[in-house]
């Protein structure tokens, strides 16, 4: 299944509307983006991710997935990828694990670059990479993996209203009304509300964040840091 899922309020700024204006631009922001990755510790994990950012026809977008009701991580939000198998690279992961669960094929040439290291709450270090794709003709989730997919359109990913900071203890992975806002000045649990049913936390969530501030909307790297955000509890596994 892939679904369209937006919000009707605040447009946000304007983000580009076509993969080359997009092109130009992120790897624009990403060449001179100061990347933290986590240094090798012992008993340190690691994974990589794709943000893949699609052409919806009317919006960009950036492909997530929910993944399949069994096994690591069961029904929870998150963008294709995995853990690193032995001599490989971060990039080879990402696209290795984009193609096993989406059967979605990225070349070298459409990675435009990487976002910070993620240190998840998992054990493993996070990397985000950054690619285009020009067609989903290729499409086909994995049942084993993937319960669906979705995209998060650039201008909702965009608007102001997106990301809200609230109570730890009151969000919900599958919520039954909205959780309470965090007070002003003090330190809240991420959320990326980018549909009716499509709330999502770190790490997933901070990633994204990252790539609207970074990407769509050009903040101060030193504004734009994610490594202290923190996860729910479901998310520690």
């Amino acid at each position: 299944m892939v679904h369209d899922r937006t919000m009707g309020a605040d447009p946000g700024p304007r983000v580009p509307d076509n993969l080359d204006d997009f092109r130009t631009t992120a790897r624009a922001r990403l060449s001179v983006f100061p990347r933290i990755a986590v240094p090798d510790t012992e008993g340190l994990r690691r994974a990589a991710v794709v943000l893949c950012v699609v052409d919806t026809g009317g919006s960009l977008a950036v492909l997530v997935i929910k993944r399949a009701y069994r096994g690591r991580n069961a029904g929870q939000w998150a963008l294709p990828g995995g853990r690193l198998e032995p001599g490989e690279t971060t990039q080879q992961a990402a696209l290795r694990e984009l193609h096993e669960e989406l059967g979605l094929t990225i070349g070298p040439g459409d990675v435009l670059g990487t976002l910070d290291d993620f240190p998840a709450a998992s054990g493993f270090a996070i990397t985000p990479v950054v690619a285009t794709l020009s067609d989903l003709e290729s499409l086909r989730p994995s049942p084993d993996e993937v319960h669906s997919v979705h995209r998060a359109a650039f201008d909702r990913l965009a608007a102001d209203d997106a990301p809200h900071w609230v109570l730890r203890d009151s969000a919900r992975m599958h919520a039954a009304g909205p959780a309470v806002d965090a007070p002003p000045g003090q330190p809240g649990l991420l959320q990326m509300r980018l549909g009716p049913e499509m709330t999502i936390h770190a790490p997933t969530g901070a990633m994204l964040w990252q790539f609207r501030e970074v990407v769509l909307l050009g903040s101060d790297p030193k504004a734009a840091r994610v490594a202290d955000f923190a996860q729910p509890d479901w998310t520690h596994h």
